[in-house]
């Protein structure tokens, strides 16, 4: 249930809360996509004082915006949601604090400023890892290992995931147990061969689960948010750029390991539906989200959640012909009564409504059917057809979150980077779109959300550039979208991008006493805390992300002090990595470069006309590589002149003038190693 829409219909429709919210209070609404920095902080407030947390977040604070009480969910006038009768409504709560303000203002300024106090000294010593000179030497490469086992322990055989319910995607703990097997092996070696096997099964499973779910849009394109039951088979309809953009990542994880054509289906449609659907600008970059309430029909007065997604048995029978209704109803398990159990529909929102999900194969229809799985596969696809018309043309589509996010774009431009590569061989029609569209939205992002004079990023874009400035992740997301697009099209601009973006991000963000970045800068002028992102969430945290960058860079550009960050930033989480490694999932990759480095491999003469140096690439693009970089460089003396500059080791290579793959690490690089010598090589990289 989405409990912020539910409450928008309770309580801030209601003409009743309207006249005593103005009366006493001055309302204010924040954008949390906007404003991620307010949303955490108060969400941190709100966690510490209830023991939980969540959305819609509901905060009172003073003037000097310190909190005096919060919480998420409270029932409207004439609520009737179930299990919520004995809660105390929205009215009460707004009774009592407008009492206590105008008869104990005192106290609760007190009261506010001891709170937040508590909450300082709570986030200093979170904030205080072990930086030193030996800094990161604690965090070893069994945390892996740990991490592994908590995945292990918690996962459902079942249905794929690692809860009961709802239950999220989590792409980067999918990704973490995905790239265990693709990382140096030495990681292996400690983690063993049947965990690594197992940990692959538990994420490819999973993905399986989902795809095969209605968490997907089996008509339509995409994925939901995440599913309220344990099977995927009921989702919370909204859909975000951000889990889209990290889907289609994983995916492509999940393909090059196992080269499973399913794993590949689901790429292919997370990538029309960031490239040829609703999330795609005109203007070249990606908006945010779909909601998950829509109007069934134009006619109607009523949203209601999933009405653009859900079918009736009657709709099946009206839109296709017998054998393609009978065909689709058994693939999809639509029923006459609905397939949506009523414990699992609290406003009656979902009868004799059928969520789509896959429950049998083609190869089981056509034994069903006695039809050739050829014809089974036709079948579907027709009928699928005529109900995305169907869809496109009678259904309201939900509305549309137009915003431009900096940070969300940056992680579709490294997906669709990645899949370009991926892709090249077997499709380079597809491979190509996805190219052209990561570097629409680059070029969207550097035209309007960029300032080439001061080097910062700002927010947000909606019919123009938003006031909020960038913040730590907006920095992390682009700049590894950048190194992705760079490997994609060896395009130095985009590189040259990077390191300038890199450097911003550390001058703005970098916690120079204790190490790590937090997520806003120094000057922030209305915020009471400043905080720092390092366990992943619905995304991967801002300080795994950059941890990994920071190492990709200095692969790349042979920069000791983007490694020397990249340790500090282990470092300043080690004490709560220790403790919880599987919270860090998007860190854990940067303490294994902190304990084995990182390679690089150059390709010198990309251009020449060497079919050695064009095969390697081939064979580098379609590997799953962890802990590796990709560089090109040609010997020509005015080609690569930034990169050439930037890394003096590249520049002697290039003017050597020989084609050749060379491996390299620690500013040194192998010597000259012929073909067959670098087949090896190769296959022992991560």
């Amino acid at each position: 249930m989405n409990w912020c829409h539910v409450m928008e219909r309770e309580s801030f429709e209601n003409e009743e809360v309207a006249r005593l919210l103005n009366s006493h209070f001055i309302p204010i609404k924040i954008d949390r996509e906007e404003r991620p920095d307010v949303d955490r902080i108060y969400m941190n407030y709100v966690q510490a004082t209830t023991g939980s947390g969540g959305w819609p977040l509901n905060v009172f604070i003073t003037p000097d915006l310190e909190p005096v009480f919060g919480g998420t969910y409270w029932p409207g006038p004439n609520s009737n949601t179930p299990g919520m009768s004995d809660q105390v409504g929205f009215l009460d709560i707004l009774r009592k604090i407008s009492e206590v303000w105008r008869d104990q203002e005192e106290r609760c300024l007190k009261s506010a400023k001891d709170i937040l106090q508590q909450l300082r000294e709570f986030t200093d010593e979170g904030n205080q890892g072990q930086v030193g000179e030996d800094e990161g030497d604690t965090l070893e490469i069994d945390l892996l290992e740990e991490a592994y086992q908590h995945f292990a322990g918690r996962y459902d055989k079942v249905n794929g995931g690692f809860s009961v319910a709802p239950k999220f995607p989590t792409p980067s703990n999918l990704a973490f147990l995905l790239r265990l097997g693709a990382l140096p092996a030495a990681v292996e070696d400690i983690v063993g061969d049947t965990e690594i096997e197992n940990a692959t099964y538990m994420a490819i499973s999973t993905l399986r689960h989902m795809a095969r779910g209605g968490i997907h849009d089996h008509i339509g394109h995409g994925f939901a948010r995440y599913s309220v039951t344990p099977d995927w088979s009921l989702p919370h309809f909204e859909k975000m750029l951000y889990d889209q953009a990290q889907l289609l990542s994983v995916y492509l994880d999940a393909f090059l390991v196992s080269k499973d054509p399913e794993m590949l289906g689901a790429i292919y449609d997370i990538a029309d539906y960031l490239c040829a659907d609703a999330l795609k600008a005109p203007n070249g970059g990606f908006f945010s989200a779909e909601d998950a309430d829509s109007l069934y029909r134009n006619s109607d007065t009523e949203k209601r959640e999933g009405a653009f997604y859900v079918w009736t048995r009657k709709e099946f029978d009206n839109i296709l012909n017998e054998r393609e209704a009978e065909v689709c109803a058994k693939l999809w398990n639509v029923n006459r009564y609905g397939n949506v159990a009523p414990e699992n529909d609290a406003h009656d929102e979902f009868i004799n409504q059928n969520v789509l999900a896959i429950v049998k194969t083609p190869g089981q229809l056509a034994k069903d059917f006695g039809m050739s799985e050829e014809e089974i596969v036709k079948t579907i696809r027709l009928g699928r057809s005529k109900l995305l018309e169907h869809r496109e043309k009678v259904r309201p589509r939900p509305n549309l979150d137009d915003k431009i996010v900096t940070s969300w774009n940056g992680l579709a431009i490294g997906a669709l980077a990645r899949v370009s590569n991926a892709l090249e061989k077997i499709d380079p029609q597809r491979a190509g779109e996805c190219r052209r569209h990561a570097e629409e939205a680059m070029h969207f992002i550097t035209k309007n959300l960029y300032d080439e004079q001061t080097g910062r990023l700002r927010r947000v874009f909606r019919e123009g550039p938003g006031d909020a400035p960038g913040f730590a992740d907006d920095y992390a997301s682009m700049i590894w979208g950048l190194i992705h697009l760079y490997q994609a099209t060896f395009n130095e601009s985009y590189l040259e991008l990077a390191d300038r973006l890199q450097k911003t991000q550390t001058s703005l963000f970098w916690d120079s006493q204790n190490g790590g970045f937090f997520s806003t800068e120094t000057d922030a002028p209305d915020l009471i805390l400043r905080l720092k992102d390092g366990m992943d969430s619905a995304e991967p945290s801002t300080n795994g992300l950059s941890a990994t960058n920071l190492y990709k860079l200095s692969s790349i550009l042979g920069d000791d002090e983007f490694s020397t960050y990249a340790r500090k930033t282990c470092a300043a989480f080690s004490t709560e990595i220790l403790q919880h490694p599987f919270l860090f999932s998007s860190m854990l990759p940067a303490v294994v470069a902190s304990n084995l480095g990182m390679r690089s491999v150059v390709l010198v003469g990309l251009n020449s006309g060497n079919p050695d140096v064009a095969r390697h690439l081939e064979k580098l693009k379609t590997r799953l590589l962890t802990n590796t970089t990709v560089v090109a460089i040609e010997g020509a003396s005015d080609s690569n002149k930034w990169l050439r500059s930037r890394n003096g080791l590249l520049d002697t290579m290039a003017k050597d003038g020989r084609p050749r793959v060379q491996i390299c690490e620690g500013g040194k690089c192998l010597e000259a190693l012929d073909m067959k010598d670098i087949e090896q090589a190769l296959a022992e990289l991560g």
